[in-house]
């Protein structure tokens, strides 16, 4: 039998999706699982979108499509994204994508060459190491610090490598440590780029998921606009993510090489998908209470996890994660502290139960762990609910020396 492509060695995945896989094979026999592995929303579609979806199918717009995106959707994400972000926005910036997922792939694709150096976070988005290793490049991870509110950029790792690299993946409103940059943070980064002559991709998967606050785009500082690629979806903000919508904005020779990627990868989002997406932007009103429903989990998650003794975390005000850091001095075990400890009445307004869920490892003296609460459990008899969670892929070892969180492995080889 011939041998498969050597590349593949070099392909990672997403942990998040084989527990997954596992979860729902143990749910089909019968037994009850508490889903705390993806970033998903038990959460329905507003109504709206839906029905504009049904509609879409039922006129007909079931074939196929421009690769870029419908014009109508083109030019309402330009709208939208654009006055969201004090910045203007041309239709031809705008590539729509089936997900925010591919924006990673394609900018990698079409600014990447083999061995070219690429700044990612770490802990972080597994997909970003998988693709540049995958592509050929070089892999450069930068990790966070902790701070009084929660979780910082290690600017010196990214100074370090900076003269290394060509390409550097930002993820603000991150996932899964929940933190954000503040504005002298994102400053500095900005001016790394425009330094190094750096191109960027934006990672603003969780742009409108905040509970306070107003979010602020990298692409927006001087020097930015004309070497940053923004990933954008409406997975999290409208729950969508089983719809597979997002799209790029990027400058407009990028953006045309990220069309001609769509023409050669899956020819052209869903269509009737897409009509969709243009109903969610005319009337977003649906994502308001689905904002206020995450932001009442959140409150309720951190109040329990931070009346474990030993447990500390910071409350973010943005996406749907929590990142904490459990004591062993403190704490019995991590798997008491995670799960038996948490006091059950502090989830009562949640309509779930703790879960037995391990999120950090004995042998670490310290750690910074992510977990999630999901509002009830799946079981055969019931509709699978996502939950509010907090990480893909389990605990941060943390240096307590330095300060510094990174995870040496986050992503699992196929």
């Amino acid at each position: 039998m011939a041998e498969l492509a050597h590349r593949l060695e070099n392909l990672g995945t997403e942990t998040a999706f084989a527990v997954s896989a596992a979860a729902a094979d143990w749910k089909a026999k019968g037994n009850t699982v508490y889903p705390f592995h993806l970033g998903d929303i038990d959460l329905p579609t507003p109504a709206n979108v839906v029905e504009a979806m049904a509609k879409a199918v039922a006129d007909g717009h079931t074939g196929y499509c421009a690769a870029p995106g419908i014009p109508p959707l083109r030019e309402a994400l330009a709208d939208d994204l654009g006055s969201r972000r004090s910045m203007t926005f041309s239709p031809s910036q705008v590539v729509v994508q089936p997900g925010g997922k591919p924006v990673i792939t394609k900018f990698i694709q079409a600014l990447m060459n083999p061995g070219d150096g690429v700044l990612y976070p770490n802990p972080g988005y597994p997909i970003y190491e998988s693709q540049i290793e995958y592509f050929g490049g070089r892999a450069l991870p930068y990790g966070y610090a902790e701070t009084p509110t929660g979780f910082g950029i290690d600017l010196e790792r990214i100074r370090e490598l900076a003269p290394e690299a060509k390409l550097l993946i930002y993820n603000n409103l991150q996932n899964p440590l929940g933190c954000e940059s503040s504005p002298e943070e994102m400053a500095e980064i900005a001016r790394l780029a425009v330094e190094h002559d750096l191109w960027v991709l934006s990672d603003e998967a969780y742009f409108e998921m905040r509970y306070s606050g107003t979010s602020t785009s990298i692409a927006s500082l001087p020097g930015m606009a004309e070497r940053t690629v923004i990933l954008h979806t409406f997975s999290k903000k409208f729950a969508m993510t089983g719809w597979r919508l997002g799209c790029a904005v990027a400058p407009d020779e990028v953006a045309a090489q990220i069309a001609k990627l769509n023409t050669n990868d899956e020819s052209c989002t869903a269509h009737f998908v897409q009509h969709a997406g243009v109903e969610a932007l005319r009337d977003p009103s649906g994502a308001a209470s689905l904002l206020s429903e995450l932001e009442r989990r959140r409150d309720a998650a951190h109040a329990g996890l931070v009346a474990v003794p030993g447990m500390t975390c910071a409350k973010p005000e943005s996406t749907f994660y929590i990142c904490s850091r459990t004591s062993p001095r403190r704490c019995r075990s991590p798997v008491t502290a995670t799960s038996g400890s948490l006091p059950r009445q502090r989830f009562t307004t949640l309509g779930c139960r703790s879960a037995p869920v391990v999120i950090s490892d004995a042998k670490a003296p310290t750690r910074p762990s992510s977990t999630s609460v999901s509002p009830t459990p799946e079981s055969a008899s019931t509709r699978s609910p996502r939950g509010l969670p907090v990480s893909q892929s389990g605990s941060a070892p943390h240096d307590p020396t330095e300060g510094r969180c990174h995870w040496p492995h986050s992503r699992t080889r196929s």
